[in-house]
């Protein structure tokens, strides 16, 4: 038990590492603490104790760490799309007709807006 007790204080502090680059955006920071973490959980789960005991002191700090996760990744997300869109935007062009019938105009080569003082 004393070295479950170690194993969990050692993800407590993997945790709050993990927290402070959340809040950093440090995703790359994020990649290289996923093998400790994954080996830290590992351990803990092969414990006689049920995986709920083991992890009730970390509830919060686990529950922290995933809402600031879904709050990256929809950002990921949101910019994902809004890339998607620009690129749609630099190779086509929308457009209605008379009757209100959308038409997409393709645009061909290099696209480039021209200034005018």
């Amino acid at each position: 038990m004393a070295d479950d007790k170690t194993e969990i204080e050692k993800l407590a502090t993997l945790l709050e590492q993990e927290r402070l680059l959340l809040l950093d955006g440090n995703l790359e920071g994020l990649g290289k603490l996923l093998p400790e973490k994954e080996k830290l959980m590992d351990g803990l789960l092969e414990g006689e104790e049920t995986p709920a005991q083991v992890f009730l002191p970390l509830e919060g700090k686990l529950n922290q760490n995933q809402l600031l996760l879904n709050g990256a990744m929809e950002g990921i997300r949101a910019v994902s799309e809004r890339l998607a869109a620009l690129r749609h935007v630099r190779t086509s062009l929308d457009t209605y007709d008379a009757n209100g019938r959308r038409q997409q105009v393709t645009m061909q080569g290099k696209s480039q807006v021209e200034k005018h003082a």
